[in-house]
């Protein structure tokens, strides 16, 4: 710290550097970054005050600090978000013969050896103890509309855990472990994966420790092709996959679960959706005149969860940047007053930016996490939305879920050693050609500013953090 501070120092001591306006001196820095690079940043006092403002109404892509308004919307719309969530957790029932487990829009549900709150195993007790022998296994998500992928996601993604199916049954996050090991040189790879998946490994052991593995999968396969090579003497290597149908993933879980309670499972596993409809946007049912048809839940059940508050999860989304559960917490905010689907989630979304004074010129969205390229925010729209939701009765709550600079979340690693560490509290946000920082942060005079800084057009295998992050400095040491 010590050493940035003194470089700091150095630079305000130029004369030239002194003649420059706090903008100017921001701007300089900006214009080390790498060619092409476009930025936009406001800068604004508690009062609404700005002092900087570069490019402040161009509109940018904002990534995963499309998680800033997503959660905004949850902490204004849903109701006790700090007690336990007696509406979102998973149920289970027997129609006939056949076992539905029935997802709510929860998604913490874990199928986990060690849990303890949640549980998947908890509704499996429940059927072992009703019955020894059912026959079909089949998950239920159609609470929801079956928008597994906002609109602009790129399709590469999917396969990965950051494009994972979104779906109101959701199971431990709707990843799977995949584990690749060397075995003896010249043989195949060991691959660990439950058989959820089948694999077609093609990946070889060879002499020494270098690695060059890969693996891909086609959206909506379930075939997954492993290829290249590992060191007889690597470490092992590990990547979570994304799952494209959690509802088929969740009801194989549990008809796994059962058997090993001894329930003979005559059947097979598989999925029940609701296909999306145009009457599931907002806009198509104000036009034509059509009332609004909610999906309830079913109340007969065996057994139903109740989670932890979803407070916790919205924390949980913007300190790691959690996509999924961004997603439903989206869909969430939509079935409150719609049928649970992206339009109706952009709807309420839209309302809160209206109550804040954001302009609609200043935002669009196509889903609720940032994974879609077709999303686009002005620094200008995010600090109003910043500086309203700082005045809200949540606010400091809110704040409260935001990473902080040098010290947990996604900014762990950032501004360690800065002025800034401790002293920042933002959302960030990466994809490709993308960077992208919002929240708020203590200036050396003590004050609270709030800002909203991107970047696109970022070139390829190159970042504007480092820039974004020097900037941010300049502006907190001189306020």
């Amino acid at each position: 710290m010590k050493h940035f501070v003194l470089g700091i120092a150095l630079t305000l001591a130029t004369p030239a550097f002194a003649q420059q306006t706090l903008e100017q001196r921001v701007a300089a820095k900006l214009a080390e970054a790498p060619t092409g690079t476009r930025f936009g940043l406001v800068v604004a006092d508690d009062t609404g005050r700005e002092i900087v403002a570069i490019n402040p109404d161009g509109r940018f892509i904002p990534a995963s600090n499309t998680k800033v308004y997503t959660t905004a919307a949850a902490f204004a719309n849903l109701p006790g978000i700090n007690q336990p969530d007696a509406i979102g957790g998973a149920a289970v029932r027997l129609e006939g013969d056949d076992v539905v487990l029935e997802g709510r829009g929860d998604a913490r549900l874990s199928s986990a050896d060690d849990c303890t709150v949640d549980c998947l195993a908890t509704l499996a007790d429940a059927v072992a103890a009703k019955t020894r022998q059912v026959r079909n296994i089949v998950g239920d998500d159609t609470i929801f509309p079956d928008q597994r992928w906002g609109p602009g996601m790129s399709w590469n993604n999917i396969p990965s855990s950051s494009g994972t199916g979104a779906s109101a049954l959701t199971l431990d996050d709707n990843e799977l472990k995949l584990t690749v090991s060397p075995a003896k040189a010249g043989e195949a790879a060991k691959v660990e994966l439950w058989p959820y998946f089948g694999v077609d490994n093609q990946a070889r052991t060879v002499a020494g420790a270098e690695t060059e593995l890969s693996w891909d999968r086609d959206p909506n396969g379930k075939q997954l092709r492993i290829t290249g090579t590992i060191g007889a003497d690597a470490k092992p290597r590990t990547w979570k996959l994304g799952i494209d149908d959690p509802a088929d993933y969740a009801a194989w879980r549990l008809k796994v679960l059962l058997e090993a309670r001894g329930v003979k499972v005559k059947g097979n596993a598989s999925a029940r959706h609701r296909p999306l409809r145009p009457q599931d946007d907002p806009e198509y049912r104000e036009k034509k005149g059509l009332p609004l048809v909610r999906f309830e839940p079913t109340q007969q059940v065996l057994a139903r969860l109740t989670p932890p508050p979803l407070a916790e999860d919205l924390k949980h989304i913007n300190k790691v940047s959690q996509n999924l559960h961004a997603e439903l917490a989206l869909r969430r905010v939509a079935s409150l007053r719609g049928s649970g689907s992206i339009a109706d989630g952009m709807a309420q979304v839209e309302k809160v930016l209206e109550t804040a004074g954001v302009p609609r010129t200043a935002w669009d969205f196509s889903d609720g996490s940032g994974m879609s390229s077709y999303n686009r925010v002005s620094p200008r729209g995010s600090v109003l939305l910043l500086r309203w939701v700082a005045a809200q009765p949540w606010g400091a709550q809110f704040r409260d879920t935001l990473p902080i600079g040098g010290v947990d979340g996604t900014l762990a690693r950032r501004f360690k050693g800065t002025p800034l560490e401790g002293k920042i509290f933002a959302k960030t946000g990466t994809l490709n050609a993308t960077n992208a920082l919002a929240g708020y942060f203590t200036g050396a005079s003590g004050k609270t500013y709030i800002f909203a800084f991107y970047a696109n057009d970022v070139p390829q295998d190159a970042s504007a953090t480092k820039y974004m992050d020097d900037a941010l400095n300049i502006v907190a040491a001189g306020n």
